[in-house]
């Protein structure tokens, strides 16, 4: 039962990282659509809490506490915020895949983070999977791809915010908040850009192509990727989700093949096979860590 929880966990966080994987390519679209990246991060929240919260309604789901919902709000306001300006805006400086693949040196600080501040174990079988994960990124973005030091360091600024934001996220959403949750985190966002939008001017795209790529950001890469990856959050922990969404720039990368006629290498191939790899390395784990404990549970009983 715990191994079968334990797969539900890691396709939910695989379906989050396919999601999350395609935004670079629709803010790419958006961009040549004439829509700034602050406008672009505005409607994206704007249109994701909306339906969020139709959401809630439609369910009749309960509300989070007024202390909740405060730290939800401020999630989105600081944690998201902060992490999605600096995504988005070294997309400006650097091809989507480059961000996207530096984004994902975080799983590293989640390990980390988790061993300090959770008390999560590190097993062997993580960090072969860790091992495999950054090789086949590694292997990627030495094929493709260009950036300058703006983008990297935005990109690098991106992964250390976000990292921070899975480990508060695994400690503060309790189970059956991840809409409720996700609604008031993009709230807190939507607030914050819509701020900034009102100083700096509002952008919006000039064309059905660019208005489609934003709808596709906040319904797709935002309001199916938050939940998603907070509902396999809860049922396989920080460490094993953020090893599991390496899948992202894989997805971004042959996106980018599909949709923006990027060219397709070796390379690529040969990088994205070991990031698969590194996905079945985890399921084995949780595949063996239940026979474990039923085994550990039959001893018991007799």
């Amino acid at each position: 039962m715990q191994y079968i929880n334990k797969i539900e966990g890691v396709v939910l966080v695989a379906i989050s990282a396919v999601s999350f994987g395609l935004m670079p390519v629709f803010a790419k679209i958006a961009y040549t659509a004439n829509t700034s990246t602050l406008t672009l991060l505005f409607l994206r929240f704007s249109v994701a809490a909306i339906f969020m919260f139709l959401l809630i309604l439609m369910k009749r789901l309960v509300f989070p506490s007024k202390k909740e919902i405060l730290i939800f709000l401020l999630m989105g306001a600081v944690g998201y915020t902060g992490q999605s300006f600096c995504y988005f805006t070294a997309l400006n400086f650097a091809s989507a895949s480059v961000v996207s693949l530096l984004l994902y040196t975080y799983p590293v600080m989640v390990m980390i983070g988790s061993a300090l501040f959770l008390k999560e174990k590190i097993t062997f079988r993580k960090i072969l999977a860790l091992g495999f994960a950054l090789t086949g990124a590694v292997v990627i973005i030495g094929a493709k791809g260009s950036a300058n030091s703006i983008g990297i360091i935005l990109s690098v600024a991106s992964a250390v915010v976000y990292s921070g934001y899975i480990l508060i996220s695994s400690k503060v959403i309790k189970a059956g908040m991840e809409v409720q949750s996700s609604a008031f985190i993009m709230l807190g966002a939507s607030i914050v850009y819509g701020i900034v939008n009102f100083t700096s001017g509002f952008s919006a795209p000039q064309n059905i192509k660019g208005i489609s790529a934003v709808v596709m950001i906040a319904l797709i890469s935002t309001v199916l990727a938050f939940w998603s990856f907070f509902s396999g959050l809860e049922k396989i922990g920080p460490s094993s989700a953020a090893l599991v969404s390496i899948l992202e720039p894989v997805v971004t990368v042959f996106s980018s093949v599909m949709i923006l006629s990027e060219k397709i290498t070796l390379n690529i191939i040969i990088g994205g096979f070991l990031v698969i790899v590194s996905l079945l390395v985890i399921l084995t784990s949780a595949s063996e860590s239940d026979e474990t404990e039923t085994i550990s549970l039959t001893k018991n009983s007799t």
